[in-house]
This record gives structure tokens, sequence and C-alpha cells, in this order.
């Protein structure tokens, strides 16, 4: 992770951060019940507050609802980006952040954070070009890259209908969506691109990078909705936003030079190469560019950020019942929203390496 880079840019973001955080705190709070002076308590038997990456979105707040429905703690969660939910975490103005960007051990040690994986997901190249339908159009890394990078402009380029033949593609002008938040979507695909195109793509890996062309979209929400709204248009979101706006997506051929569909079969080929284990302890791990046929290129997981040291023992005890839940009886909703649930294997990691070090006074909140 690039802490350095745009000082100003992650200034920004990170105060954008805490004033929805610091709202979604105050409304907790008041529905309460309590009065100001137990506020704080009241939040915790009640509510769960979390901020964080827009890839997620739609099943945490599935997650929530049903979690609530059981008798459990409300789920209070900001779509806020990656970049929003780390700075969120780290100025404890959350119970948990989320990115898709994990953190390397060293940042959570400075921070003393614990990490862990929530769900598996998929980030799909999404297209607005008249006349090609959802899964027409076939890319490959170069062309991607090269289309972001703003070296491809038009959709009838010859490099383009090489790889599409019978595909009615027009001359029109190639209108590059991207994010402009902070944002762990945008660190699965730049990832993606330096790894699977390393000789064309130049901008970096990272949650924000320097964009040669493009305009930017806030949020998965954002970028689809400009996509939807542009002519001519290329973005990138987590595929649960593409399903449920019946966006036309790209098929993309994969390191084994098979042109696949975004499909849950394909996100689950992919985190079936996940290394979960050899991850501890940060579990830290990339998995685009992985190895298959029938593998999705650009999948990732979404991370889960929490403080080890809890400072109220019944708010620690609420979130992590939350989690409990949905590792132990979110696999259906997942999978509805085509998202890939985390094996009990590595739930079972979570618990016995990470969890363990989740304290209240030095005692595990979790046991």
């Amino acid at each position: 992770m690039n802490k350095t880079a745009r000082p100003w840019r992650l200034l920004l973001v990170a105060a954008i951060a805490l004033a929805l955080v610091a709202m979604a705190l105050g409304v907790a709070a008041c529905g309460s019940g309590s009065s100001s002076s137990s506020s704080s308590s009241a939040a915790t038997a009640d509510t769960i507050v979390g901020a964080g990456a827009s890839f997620p979105y739609p099943l945490y707040s599935k997650w929530g609802e049903e979690f609530a429905a059981t008798g459990g703690a409300k789920l209070n969660y900001q779509s806020i980006g990656s970049g929003g939910g780390i700075s969120a975490i780290t100025a404890k103005t959350v119970d948990f952040g989320a990115s898709d960007a994990p953190l390397q051990e060293a940042d959570l040690t400075t921070d003393n954070l614990a990490q862990f994986p929530m769900c598996v997901g998929g980030v799909v190249p999404v297209v607005n070009i008249e006349g090609v339908t959802d899964g027409q159009l076939k890319l490959n890394a170069d062309l991607l890259a090269k289309i972001y990078n703003g070296d491809i402009t038009t959709w009838n380029d010859p490099a383009i209908t090489a790889v599409n033949p019978g595909v009615n593609l027009p001359a029109s002008k190639i209108n590059v969506v991207h994010r402009s938040d902070s944002s762990g979507t945008t660190w699965i695909f730049t990832n993606y691109l330096t790894a699977a195109a390393p000789g064309v793509w130049t901008a970096g890996a990272d949650k924000e990078v320097p964009w040669p062309v493009g305009v930017g979209g806030k949020g998965n929400e954002g970028v689809a909705a400009s996509v939807q709204q542009l002519s001519g248009s290329i973005g990138y979101v987590e595929y649960a936003y593409a399903k449920q706006a019946k966006m036309v997506t790209v098929q993309m051929q994969n390191k084994d030079g098979a042109f696949v569909k975004a499909t849950l079969a394909s996100f689950e080929a992919a985190a079936s190469q996940a290394d979960w284990k050899g991850s501890l302890p940060s579990m830290y791990l990339v998995l685009v560019d992985q190895p298959g046929k029938t593998t999705w290129p650009i999948a990732g997981a979404s991370f889960i950020l929490v403080q080890k040291d809890q400072q109220d023992a019944a708010r620690g005890q609420a979130m992590m019942s939350f989690f409990d839940w949905a590792y132990k009886n979110g696999g259906e909703a997942a999978k509805a929203l085509d998202y890939v649930p985390i094996p009990k294997s590595v739930y079972d990691l979570v618990e016995s390496d990470v969890w363990k070090n989740v304290t209240v006074s030095g005692t595990p909140v979790w046991q």
C-alpha cells in the first residue's frame, strides 16, 4: 500500500469518511432510545457500525437484514470506499472497516489492526455499446490495459475487432470510466492489469492511480451509473452491481488463454486457488490472474479490519457475533448475489489465528 501518494487526496478521503461515519454513529445512538450519557453503550447493544468498500455492500446489506431478523444487532454499514474504511477504523470511529485492498502485515502492526476475509467476488468490465449484448464482447488484458491507457480510442480498432469476429463494433469513441475515490475495486482491477499486462499497463496498482484517460465515478454505484448514462463507455464494477442493473458484461481471456464469462462458477474457480493458511498472520492475499481454464481473472477477496484492542466487551462481542453468523449462515445469501462464501476451513483459521488477537483488557473478545 502506498501511504505517501497524493497526501491531500488521502486526507480528503479521511475527512469525508469520518464525517459520514460520525453521522452513522449519531443515527445509531439516537435510535437506541437511551439518554445521551449512555449513547455509546446503547449503540453497542443495538447497532454495529461499519464503513468502507462498496464491493461487498450488497452482501453486507443482505446479511445485516438477515442477522437483525434473528434478534442480533442491527448493521449500519456505510459504502464509502476501501480507503475511507481504512481511515475510519484507524481513527476508531467505527466498529469495523472494510477493504478490498488488504493491508500488509507492517501496516496492520502500525495501526494495531486485525484483518480477515469475508467473501470473494469478481470485478467485471461493463460496456454500453449500441447493438452489443451481454457477454458478446471479448477482451484480453492487453486490450483492457491499452483502453485504460488511452492507446486504443475507438471500438472498431483493429486490435479489438481481431478478437471479436462477427461482432458489429462502431467507429465511435471509447468513453473510459474509472473510480474517482480511494477504491479496493480499483486495487483489484489495477493489480490485474499489472500482473496480466506488465508490458502495457504503466499506471501502477493501488487504490488510486494516475489514470491516463477517462472520467471518474464514486463507488461501484457511481461507475455503474456513469456507464449506463454514457454511450460508448466502458467501466469496471463488482459483479453484483452489473447483475442487479442488468449491465452488459465483457468476456475476459484468462491466464490459460480461455475466454470466460463472469459467473459465480468462474469466481469460485479463482477462489479455489487461494492459499489462506500461507497468508497468515496478515491474511494478505491477491487473487488476480489465477490459472485454470474456467477461472475468472479479475477476482479478489473483501476484508474486514478491526482494532485488536477493543474498548467495550459488549460491542466487540456483538460485532464478532455478526461475523460468526455470516460465516456460518450467510453462504446462501452470498451465492444468490454471486459472491463466493468463505469456506469453513478458512473460517476455522480466522477464529483460531486471528480472532484470538482481538481482546478487551487482554482477554479475547471471542472465545
